[in-house]
Protein backbone atom coordinates (compact mmCIF):
# COMPACT_ATOMS: atom_id res chain seq x y z
CA UNK A 1 0.00 0.00 0.00
CA UNK A 2 2.73 2.49 1.06
CA UNK A 3 4.44 1.72 -2.13
CA UNK A 4 1.63 2.39 -4.21
CA UNK A 5 1.01 5.72 -2.37
CA UNK A 6 4.52 6.31 -3.35
CA UNK A 7 5.01 5.56 -6.38
CA UNK A 8 1.95 7.61 -7.36
CA UNK A 9 3.11 10.51 -5.52
CA UNK A 10 6.48 10.32 -7.85
CA UNK A 11 4.66 9.95 -11.07
CA UNK A 12 2.77 13.11 -9.84
CA UNK A 13 5.42 14.91 -9.41
CA UNK A 14 7.50 13.53 -12.36
CA UNK A 15 4.36 15.08 -14.18
CA UNK A 16 4.62 18.80 -13.05
CA UNK A 17 8.32 19.22 -13.70
CA UNK A 18 10.34 18.53 -10.14
CA UNK A 19 13.05 21.07 -10.07
CA UNK A 20 16.16 19.06 -10.17
CA UNK A 21 15.22 15.77 -11.29
CA UNK A 22 12.90 16.40 -14.35
CA UNK A 23 12.90 19.26 -16.98
CA UNK A 24 9.21 20.17 -17.83
CA UNK A 25 8.07 20.07 -21.31
CA UNK A 26 8.07 23.88 -22.12
CA UNK A 27 11.82 23.73 -21.38
CA UNK A 28 12.47 20.86 -23.79
CA UNK A 29 9.98 22.16 -26.61
CA UNK A 30 11.98 25.88 -26.25
CA UNK A 31 13.41 26.68 -30.10
CA UNK A 32 16.87 28.16 -27.97
CA UNK A 33 16.86 26.78 -24.15
CA UNK A 34 19.23 28.19 -21.96
CA UNK A 35 22.35 26.01 -20.83
CA UNK A 36 21.90 23.63 -18.26
CA UNK A 37 24.07 24.04 -15.06
CA UNK A 38 27.63 22.53 -16.05
CA UNK A 39 27.38 23.57 -19.81
CA UNK A 40 29.26 26.55 -21.80
CA UNK A 41 27.32 29.76 -22.53
CA UNK A 42 25.87 30.20 -25.93
CA UNK A 43 28.42 32.97 -28.06
CA UNK A 44 27.51 37.12 -26.45
CA UNK A 45 26.04 35.34 -22.87
CA UNK A 46 29.07 36.18 -20.87
CA UNK A 47 32.97 34.12 -20.40
CA UNK A 48 32.18 31.82 -17.27
CA UNK A 49 30.24 29.12 -17.12
CA UNK A 50 26.37 28.21 -15.34
CA UNK A 51 27.00 28.83 -11.52
CA UNK A 52 29.58 31.99 -11.53
CA UNK A 53 28.31 35.18 -11.56
CA UNK A 54 28.53 36.88 -14.78
CA UNK A 55 29.58 40.53 -15.25
CA UNK A 56 27.80 41.99 -18.55
CA UNK A 57 30.88 42.94 -20.71
CA UNK A 58 31.34 44.05 -24.42
CA UNK A 59 29.19 40.99 -25.20
CA UNK A 60 26.22 41.84 -23.39
CA UNK A 61 23.37 42.84 -26.57
CA UNK A 62 21.31 45.34 -25.63
CA UNK A 63 17.11 45.82 -25.42
CA UNK A 64 14.51 47.43 -24.02
CA UNK A 65 15.23 48.79 -20.83
CA UNK A 66 18.47 49.35 -20.92
CA UNK A 67 19.87 53.60 -20.78
CA UNK A 68 23.02 53.74 -22.78
CA UNK A 69 25.45 57.14 -23.03
CA UNK A 70 26.12 58.12 -26.25
CA UNK A 71 29.41 60.11 -26.95
CA UNK A 72 29.61 62.07 -30.38
CA UNK A 73 32.93 63.60 -29.93
CA UNK A 74 32.60 67.38 -30.66
CA UNK A 75 28.84 67.01 -30.78
CA UNK A 76 27.53 68.37 -27.47
CA UNK A 77 24.31 68.36 -28.59
CA UNK A 78 24.32 65.08 -29.69
CA UNK A 79 26.30 63.21 -26.94
CA UNK A 80 23.83 62.46 -24.24
CA UNK A 81 21.84 59.13 -22.08
CA UNK A 82 19.50 57.88 -24.56
CA UNK A 83 16.80 54.76 -23.48
CA UNK A 84 16.11 51.81 -25.33
CA UNK A 85 12.26 52.03 -26.09
CA UNK A 86 9.70 49.59 -26.38
CA UNK A 87 10.75 49.12 -30.39
CA UNK A 88 14.32 48.17 -29.31
CA UNK A 89 15.59 51.63 -30.58
CA UNK A 90 17.80 54.65 -29.48
CA UNK A 91 15.76 57.91 -31.11
CA UNK A 92 18.46 60.25 -31.30
CA UNK A 93 18.94 64.14 -33.21
CA UNK A 94 19.03 64.00 -36.59
CA UNK A 95 19.29 60.96 -37.68
CA UNK A 96 15.90 59.74 -35.28
CA UNK A 97 14.99 55.73 -34.55
CA UNK A 98 18.46 53.69 -34.36
CA UNK A 99 17.84 49.95 -34.21
CA UNK A 100 19.80 48.97 -30.77
CA UNK A 101 17.75 45.81 -29.88
CA UNK A 102 20.43 42.59 -29.92
CA UNK A 103 23.34 45.53 -30.69
CA UNK A 104 26.55 44.90 -28.69
CA UNK A 105 27.79 48.68 -27.28
CA UNK A 106 30.45 48.83 -30.43
CA UNK A 107 27.83 47.83 -32.78
CA UNK A 108 25.01 50.40 -31.39
CA UNK A 109 28.10 53.10 -31.91
CA UNK A 110 28.72 51.75 -35.28
CA UNK A 111 25.46 51.65 -36.85
CA UNK A 112 25.18 55.53 -35.10
CA UNK A 113 28.43 56.48 -36.70
CA UNK A 114 26.91 55.50 -40.36
CA UNK A 115 23.97 57.27 -39.81
CA UNK A 116 25.73 60.34 -39.39
CA UNK A 117 28.13 59.94 -41.88
CA UNK A 118 25.36 59.72 -44.75
CA UNK A 119 24.02 63.46 -44.15
CA UNK A 120 25.63 65.25 -41.26
CA UNK A 121 28.93 64.63 -40.23
CA UNK A 122 31.87 63.85 -42.60
CA UNK A 123 34.14 61.41 -40.43
CA UNK A 124 31.70 60.71 -36.85
CA UNK A 125 33.74 59.46 -33.64
CA UNK A 126 31.10 57.67 -31.32
CA UNK A 127 31.52 55.43 -28.41
CA UNK A 128 28.41 54.05 -26.90
CA UNK A 129 28.26 52.86 -23.16
CA UNK A 130 25.72 50.91 -20.56
CA UNK A 131 24.71 53.93 -18.30
CA UNK A 132 21.61 51.65 -16.76
CA UNK A 133 21.04 47.95 -17.46
CA UNK A 134 17.35 46.70 -18.13
CA UNK A 135 15.78 45.39 -14.40
CA UNK A 136 14.76 41.70 -13.85
CA UNK A 137 11.83 40.28 -12.81
CA UNK A 138 11.38 38.12 -9.86
CA UNK A 139 8.03 36.56 -9.12
CA UNK A 140 5.90 33.30 -7.34
CA UNK A 141 7.11 32.77 -3.67
CA UNK A 142 9.09 35.36 -2.61
CA UNK A 143 8.16 38.12 0.08
CA UNK A 144 8.03 41.12 -2.06
CA UNK A 145 7.81 40.01 -5.86
CA UNK A 146 8.28 42.35 -8.90
CA UNK A 147 10.75 44.34 -10.93
CA UNK A 148 13.91 45.49 -9.37
CA UNK A 149 17.05 46.82 -10.93
CA UNK A 150 19.44 45.01 -12.12
CA UNK A 151 23.21 44.73 -10.07
CA UNK A 152 26.37 43.58 -11.95
CA UNK A 153 27.22 39.94 -11.29
CA UNK A 154 23.93 38.86 -9.53
CA UNK A 155 22.65 35.28 -9.09
CA UNK A 156 19.67 33.92 -8.70
CA UNK A 157 19.84 33.94 -4.92
CA UNK A 158 21.15 37.77 -4.94
CA UNK A 159 17.81 38.20 -6.90
CA UNK A 160 15.71 36.52 -3.79
CA UNK A 161 17.84 38.41 -0.80
CA UNK A 162 16.84 42.12 -2.97
CA UNK A 163 13.16 40.44 -3.45
CA UNK A 164 13.01 39.56 0.82
CA UNK A 165 13.39 36.57 0.37
CA UNK A 166 11.63 33.00 0.38
CA UNK A 167 7.93 32.62 1.60
CA UNK A 168 7.20 29.33 3.79
CA UNK A 169 6.18 27.44 0.44
CA UNK A 170 9.04 28.43 -2.08
CA UNK A 171 10.83 25.57 -3.24
CA UNK A 172 14.68 26.86 -2.55
CA UNK A 173 17.08 24.60 -4.24
CA UNK A 174 15.84 25.27 -7.95
CA UNK A 175 13.80 28.12 -9.39
CA UNK A 176 12.74 28.76 -12.93
CA UNK A 177 14.60 31.16 -15.14
CA UNK A 178 13.10 33.20 -18.55
CA UNK A 179 15.73 34.93 -20.79
CA UNK A 180 15.87 36.26 -24.19
CA UNK A 181 18.62 34.31 -26.30
CA UNK A 182 18.46 34.99 -30.10
CA UNK A 183 15.23 36.59 -30.33
CA UNK A 184 13.64 33.91 -28.61
CA UNK A 185 12.46 33.59 -24.75
CA UNK A 186 13.95 30.01 -23.43
CA UNK A 187 12.81 28.85 -19.96
CA UNK A 188 14.75 25.90 -18.26
CA UNK A 189 15.00 25.22 -14.29
CA UNK A 190 18.24 26.75 -12.39
CA UNK A 191 20.11 26.30 -9.17
CA UNK A 192 20.08 29.44 -6.57
CA UNK A 193 23.72 29.85 -7.94
CA UNK A 194 23.12 30.82 -11.69
CA UNK A 195 24.22 34.18 -12.73
CA UNK A 196 21.38 36.48 -13.54
CA UNK A 197 21.12 38.65 -16.50
CA UNK A 198 19.39 41.73 -17.38
CA UNK A 199 15.52 41.45 -18.39
CA UNK A 200 15.45 37.58 -16.61
CA UNK A 201 12.35 36.55 -15.21
CA UNK A 202 13.13 34.34 -12.08
CA UNK A 203 10.08 32.19 -10.88
CA UNK A 204 10.34 30.52 -7.70
CA UNK A 205 8.06 27.67 -7.15
CA UNK A 206 6.13 26.14 -4.67
CA UNK A 207 6.56 23.12 -3.01
CA UNK A 208 4.33 20.13 -2.72
CA UNK A 209 4.91 18.63 0.47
Amino acid sequence: MLLAVSASLLGGCKMRGVPGLTTPDFALSTPAPLPAPGEAYPAGAGSAPPGVPVVPNETYTLDSGDKVRVIVFGQDNLSRVYSVDGAGKVAMPLIGAVRARGLTTFELASEIARDLKRKYIKDPKVTVEVETYRPFFILGEVNKPGQYPYVSAMTVEAAVAISEGYTERAKKRFVRLTRRFGGVMSTVMVPTDYPVQPGDTIYVLERFF
